[in-house]
């Protein structure tokens, strides 16, 4: 599978969203993607950072950039998450961890003295061309989709002069 890696071109993949619609990275050409992966739905740490993105979802978009989050939930599990945030944008389903581990957000984790492998919550912002423009890695839920609004605005902003 070929690495993600800042400033190379992003692979098109496909995943069923939350309410089973197949959704592909080239169904969204012409804008910027934030992508971000996160462990698990209903968790506290994973429902704040959806919020922080479903309360900046107009300001996003009005950058010409879609949301999408993703996670190894069930459609099941992403529908009754989105359901009960009133979630607008797509979270997907990659329950075989194929896109996790193409984007290499699989890591050894700890919790309770307990070592196993978990998804490390990362965002990627993917540009209108599908490269790859800045990655997030082991990323605090709490303010960061201000940050990745901040980054993105800052990228507009630069384009312009």
């Amino acid at each position: 599978m070929a690495e993600i890696s800042l400033g190379k071109n992003v692979p098109d993949f496909s995943l069923l969203d939350q309410n089973g619609n197949e959704v592909s990275l080239s169904h969204f050409s012409g804008k910027k993607i934030v992508l971000y992966f996160y462990p698990k739905d209903n968790t506290s740490g994973c429902t704040l950072e959806a919020e922080g993105f479903r309360d900046l979802a107009s300001e996003f978009a009005g950058l010409n950039t879609v949301i999408i989050g993703v996670s190894k939930d069930s459609l099941k599990s992403h529908q009754s998450f989105s359901l009960k945030l009133d979630l607008n944008f797509s979270i997907l389903s990659d329950e075989d961890g194929r896109i996790h581990e193409m984007f290499d957000v699989i890591k050894p984790k700890k919790m309770y003295g307990r070592e196993y492998m978990g998804t490390e919550r990362s965002t990627f912002v993917i540009n209108e061309n599908r490269i790859l423009a800045k990655e997030y890695r082991n990323v605090k839920a709490k303010g960061h989709a201000e940050e990745v609004l901040e980054f993105i605005r800052n990228l507009e902003r630069s384009r312009q002069q």
